[in-house]
């Protein structure tokens, strides 16, 4: 197991989302230096990565739990995407750089969200519940209104 695994290994299912969020803006700055280059293959790929993390975090929605912040989330991650594919279409440095902008804004409530030592109470709670990891979109309703108001896409 390599670093990167070992890291990834010792976070919480909040942690591992602002992870997901770090990664989708690394492929997205990646993808605006592709452009910045001419290279249409290094655009694509980043691009892709994007959206692959993107589908990612939209499959592990739980609309049963989550309420509106759910569907909060599946609307900003399908304007996120439609935002993605348009500014790759287009080779549109500023849609992507639009995207990146909405992205940290939600990255940074889900980081809050990570800090807020009753939230990882919580999550250590459900650990012991629930033995596989998997990111949820809701664990304490303060996170549903804490998520949906950060949004300003």
């Amino acid at each position: 197991m390599n670093y990167q695994q070992q890291s990834v290994a010792g976070m919480n299912g909040v942690e591992l989302i602002v992870a997901l969020y770090d990664g989708m803006v690394r492929f997205l700055y990646r993808a605006i230096q592709a452009i910045e280059a001419n290279d249409v293959s290094g655009r694509r790929i980043a691009v892709k990565r994007t959206l692959d993390i993107l589908i990612h975090l939209q499959s592990r929605l739980r609309m049963d739990i989550g309420g509106s912040s759910a569907k909060a989330l599946a609307e900003f991650y399908a304007a996120i995407f439609a935002l993605c594919l348009n500014g790759s279409r287009l080779a549109s440095t500023v849609q992507l750089k639009e995207a990146i902008r909405c992205v940290r804004n939600v990255r940074e409530a889900w980081h809050a969200i990570a800090q807020d030592p009753e939230v990882i109470r919580l999550l250590r709670e459900n650990q012991r519940k629930d033995s596989p990891r998997v990111p949820t979109l809701v664990v304490v309703p303060e996170i549903q209104e804490t998520v949906t108001s950060s949004w300003s896409a």
